[in-house]
């Protein structure tokens, strides 16, 4: 039962950190870009790995997979709020144009032009609407997940995971 605490901290972490950008966006309507559309989907796979890991009480190869996994989906995830952070710090007339929403895209375009649009960027990924400590909510993302790949790290070298 104690791996299990670290299952959950693990599965707790980026569930509040989505739950709190939906309170950005449904109650101080700081609507979501594309590119953190795909962080969130990030987070989400990572509370998925965990919350597998959590009700298996994953141990030996299960427990590397779902720790694994975990860790990929952060790592990922700190790639995409990096690449994020990198169109918001790009000077004014190398932002690339806005373009037409996500749910738009997904609608009409096959799935490969719609990832190669969204990573391109647009206009309104470089926009910085909310700071805290001087980072933009992108800036911590990637702490966010740095931190969650760093534990997810910790626990799969751990010599003994029920401490």
């Amino acid at each position: 039962m104690r791996q299990r605490k670290w299952y959950l901290m693990l599965l707790l972490w980026p569930v509040g950190l989505v739950g709190y950008a939906l309170y950005m966006q449904h109650v101080e309507f700081l609507d979501p870009c594309p590119l953190c559309i795909l962080q969130r989907v990030a987070y989400l796979a990572a509370a998925l790995f965990a919350l597998l890991a959590f009700i298996q009480g994953a141990t030996g190869g299960w427990r590397r997979l779902w720790i694994g996994a975990y860790a990929l989906a952060a790592g990922i995830g700190a790639g995409i709020a990096a690449w994020h952070v990198r169109l918001q710090h790009l000077p004014p007339d190398k932002v690339p144009d806005c373009g037409p929403g996500l749910d738009y895209m997904l609608e009409n375009l096959p799935l490969w032009n719609v990832l190669q649009q969204v990573f391109q960027g647009s206009g309104e990924c470089a926009d910085i609407v909310w700071t805290f400590l001087g980072l933009s909510m992108p800036g911590w993302s990637v702490v966010m997940f740095l931190a969650m790949l760093v534990a997810a790290i910790w626990l799969l070298i751990r010599t003994d995971p029920a401490r």
